[in-house]
């Protein structure tokens, strides 16, 4: 599936390296050679995935994770940071800063492409549970729910297949008094008199 992609790189041979590889995997993509401007790019149209590297004048890779993280954002953008840097405390502030993900350069055409299809898949489930935690449409009469693909189905069928949820019947005291109660109480009128309790 075709993600949007901001390529925030200062090195035009890297640059032209990932432009490459995500033209190869069919994704939209726009470049930016400095910090300042990726996070200008950023701010006017919010990408998915935001492939920064680390080590850039005036607005390193780091400090774009942090404006990147500071922003209130109705989606969220996986953010891969590209580093030469080696060693724990260089992973640990980079997590710190909020990347999800790291790669070594030189950029290995494969592996780019097996950490978008992370991407991919962690942020469409992202997708989906911002969806089960917003408005849903919900039909008012018989209460099935219409998902992503206009299918209608049971509120239990929806739900189940989008979590781990399971489902276990019972009946509110509402729902007994209105429904249940009467049907007992008929049923037992019903019944001869010395039957009845």
């Amino acid at each position: 599936m075709p993600m949007n992609v901001l390529v925030v790189e200062d090195d035009p041979i890297s640059s032209r390296v990932l432009a490459a590889a995500l033209t190869s995997l069919g994704h939209d993509f726009q470049l930016a050679e400095d910090g300042q401007i990726g996070w200008e790019r950023f701010a006017a149209r919010p990408p998915e995935i935001v492939i920064t590297d680390w080590m850039m004048p005036n607005v390193d890779g780091l400090e774009l994770t942090r404006r990147i993280r500071a922003r209130q954002a109705e989606r969220y953008t996986w953010v891969l940071m590209l580093t030469a840097l080696r060693g724990r405390p260089n992973y640990l502030d980079g997590m710190k800063a909020g990347a999800d993900d790291f790669m070594s350069k030189p950029i290995d055409r494969e592996e780019l492409h097996a950490r978008l299809r992370v991407a991919e898949r962690i942020l469409s489930l992202q997708r989906e549970v911002k969806q089960l935690e917003g408005l849903l449409p919900i039909c008012a009469y018989c209460k099935k729910i219409r998902d992503e693909s206009d299918r209608w189905s049971q509120v239990e069928e929806y739900v189940s297949r989008r979590t781990e949820a399971q489902f276990t019947h019972g009946i509110c005291p509402g729902c007994y008094e209105r429904h249940l109660r009467p049907q007992l109480e008929d049923a037992r009128a019903l019944r001869p008199a010395e039957e009845r309790p």
